[in-house]
């Protein structure tokens, strides 16, 4: 299990979690401020990969060279270098995501989380 810490870049923590689970083949699990991979194969995940991701994903919004992603144990964190500021905080809440308790799919979607759950019952 590797924790990522997004408190200095919270308002990317929920497409941030997508793109890096899917890169690395995870299920996220969503926090406050941070947000943890999980592999459901109990394999250890390459934070290698993780970290990678983290930076490919700073990459195509241009603005890697303003953060540095740190690596401290299974705690990979995304801290500012300077002062920019990321656009401000979303002002509807966007962290409310559903997740099958089977096999992990992620929805922002009440409606789409409830019609996956019924394949799970055929």
């Amino acid at each position: 299990m590797i924790t990522v810490d997004c408190k200095d870049v919270s308002s990317l923590k929920s497409p941030l979690a997508i793109y890096t689970s899917d890169q690395v083949g995870a299920v996220p699990s969503l926090k406050k401020h941070e947000f943890m991979l999980v592999n459901l194969n109990d394999e250890e995940i390459d934070t290698a990969r993780v970290i990678k991701a983290i930076k490919s994903f700073l990459n195509s919004l241009a603005i890697e060279k303003h953060f540095a992603v740190i690596q401290k144990k299974d705690v990979i964190s995304i801290v500012p270098i300077d002062d920019y500021k990321l656009e401000g905080q979303p002002s509807n809440p966007t962290d409310q995501f559903f997740s099958c308790v089977h096999c992990g799919h992620v929805t922002q979607f009440e409606a789409v989380h409830n019609n996956h759950m019924k394949i799970h019952y055929l």
